[in-house]
């Protein structure tokens, strides 16, 4: 079933991002031997990673893309599964493409097992309480993965399992999300110290592990967020804190698109209107007006910049002649998103 996986649309490489690649083989190793103390560890957003865990993240997803992906010269059906006799329970309180295909379709290529829990599976922390579902998922299960409203609720889901939990979403944080994102950017560009990301939309939970990656890369972090719609101050704070550690420039904050855009190398956007927020629609789109990236916005950015998006998407957050243009990445970024829950969860099982 899984033989003919293989990625697409994947962009050439640029001269400077193969050199980083091949000079990055050598090292690869290396960084991931810092993942041997993640195991048992769990993974709720990335200020919580070590640089070097941020670092053995990326490359071992990178390494599971070798061996798993396109070009390689491994069959997907007798590759290694290092996750054998492993199992994942999925909770999913928000629905989602990318989130359930990329941990069902990586997990059985880890050699591992998933579990789908939707709202009508399981009423997480109304029939029964969130200590309990924790201890019971940890008694079946190696991993609980969680996509939830609340960012408490993953909380308290770490707080009471005896088994990694990771966060697949929550309304703080999105950390998967990041290191896709980040792998699509070297991928690209190679090494990212340097270059200069700008966001331009909500602050919302993609945005804010988006900077906490992207500080600890050593990029420089450009936000534009109509007023009301600002980053979290707790995290802003600390990707200012992170910014300064890792010697970028300090984060800078406007209510004009083009001012975070102007300079860039990355361009990010994401929806406007999240899930459970279909009542604001209207407001949203009146409030957010001038915060489409179209091809004026990206050539107020550098020559080569790029976009992202983590979809899905809609046309009044970006036209199509950026989305579908070369200079997007949302496709690699979307594939991304496998290799990466496939890195988290291997890591914290402590079977790479």
């Amino acid at each position: 079933m899984f033989s003919t996986l293989r990625y697409v649309n994947q962009p050439a490489l640029s001269s400077a991002a193969k050199s980083f690649i091949n000079n990055g083989v050598a090292k690869r190793g290396m960084s991931i031997a810092a993942l041997n103390g993640f195991e048992g560890k769990h993974f709720i957003s990335i200020d919580q990673l070590s640089n070097e865990e941020l670092r053995g993240l990326l490359d071992l997803s990178k390494k599971y893309r070798d061996t798993y992906g396109k070009g390689s010269s491994v069959d997907p059906l007798t590759a290694p599964k290092p996750l054998t006799g492993q199992s994942v329970s999925m909770i999913f309180q928000k629905r989602s493409t990318r989130t359930r295909v990329s941990t069902e379709t990586g997990m059985t290529l880890l050699g591992g097992q998933s579990l789908f829990l939707g709202p009508s599976d399981i009423q997480l922390g109304v029939n029964e309480s969130m200590r309990d579902t924790a201890l019971v998922l940890s008694r079946f299960n190696s991993l609980v993965l969680a996509r939830v409203f609340s960012h408490n609720d993953v909380l308290e889901l770490s707080e009471h399992a005896t088994v990694p939990v990771i966060n697949a979403l929550s309304d703080l944080h999105h950390p998967l999300q990041t290191l896709a994102d980040l792998m699509a950017l070297e991928d690209h560009f190679g090494d990212v110290k340097g270059k200069t990301l700008a966001w331009v939309g909500d602050g919302n939970n993609v945005l804010h592990d988006l900077m906490l990656g992207g500080a600890k890369l050593g990029m420089n972090i450009r936000v534009a967020t109509p007023q009301g719609y600002e980053a979290n101050e707790g995290i802003l704070e600390t990707t200012k804190k992170l910014a300064a550690e890792n010697g970028t420039q300090d984060v800078f904050l406007t209510t004009v698109a083009s001012e975070a855009v102007k300079g860039s190398d990355v361009v990010v956007t994401d929806t406007w209107v999240s899930m459970g927020q279909e009542e604001e629609y209207e407001q949203r789109v009146k409030e957010f007006d001038g915060y489409q990236v179209n091809a004026d916005l990206m050539a107020q950015a550098n020559p080569g910049a790029v976009f992202l998006h983590c979809l899905p998407r809609h046309p009044e957050e970006v036209s199509d002649e950026v989305f579908y243009s070369p200079q997007s990445l949302v496709f690699p970024e979307a594939e991304n998103r496998m290799w990466t829950v496939m890195a988290v969860m291997a890591a914290q099982l402590g079977k790479m």
